[in-house]
């Protein structure tokens, strides 16, 4: 496990609980609007360190009554086929655990959930279910069929759990997120994501894309928000 950056405190990244917030590094998607690039591409953004897994526990164990869990993000964290051993580890000290992953291992997140390790599960569906779409939002090959999977699993599986898609102009229109809504109905959380520009962007030509208006986010979730018992837009 390679981990590239540890948020000692979180009140936000893990809903109703304190957290501390992990980020591994590597991930199969090229997104062009990722906010956390030095994790993707390290030649091009600069990765301050590598922190090694002994520090890392070491610091969770002294967070005892001051911590209620971890978050684990990326990158991705399902490409690390140790990723069952650390979640075990992180366990094995009392906290409970949230993963974000992107759906493309759903055989991992199958042996997570049957294995309980893990209490939170957020799952970034980036747009409608359609290959040419997908693989222009995460600018790599996408096997819908293992989103599919991830989806399902997810939604079943009795945990805790949220969906969430950042609306970027020029590669989601409304009826993307439509047709997204449709296929993922009945969960029980979904957000959508005001993309934000920046010089810490992936792709830098989306460095000077505006956002959509706050407008048609909001019109957007009155449509849709009748599918999901929380349907929300974030900032």
């Amino acid at each position: 496990m390679l981990i590239g950056g540890l948020q000692k405190l979180t009140l936000i990244d893990f809903p109703g609980k304190i957290a501390c917030t992990v980020f591994t590094v590597g991930c199969n998607f090229r997104c062009h609007f990722c906010h956390n690039p030095e994790l993707i591409d390290s030649k091009k953004f600069k990765l301050s360190e590598i922190i090694e897994e002994k520090n890392f526990f070491d610091f969770l164990d002294s967070r005892h009554g001051l911590l209620d869990g971890v978050c684990i993000t990326g990158g991705e964290p399902t490409l690390y086929r140790d990723l069952p051993e650390f979640l075990k580890k992180i366990k094995a000290l009392g906290f409970l655990v949230k993963l974000d992953t992107n759906g493309t291992n759903p055989e991992m997140l199958a042996a997570l959930i049957s294995e309980k390790l893990i209490d939170y599960i957020a799952m970034d569906v980036k747009t409608s279910l359609k290959k040419d779409l997908y693989e222009k939002v995460t600018g790599a090959a996408v096997d819908l069929e293992n989103i599919k999977k991830s989806i399902a699993l997810i939604a079943q599986s009795g945990l805790e759990h949220e969906f969430r898609t950042t609306i970027v102009p020029g590669l989601h229109a409304k009826e993307d997120i439509l047709d997204l809504a449709e296929f993922i109905k009945g969960a029980k959380k979904y957000y959508l994501q005001q993309f934000r520009a920046g010089e810490k962007i992936l792709n830098q030509e989306y460095k000077t894309v505006k956002p959509y208006p706050a407008e048609f986010l909001g019109d957007l979730k009155e449509e849709i928000k009748g599918f999901f018992e929380v349907c929300e837009v974030r900032d």
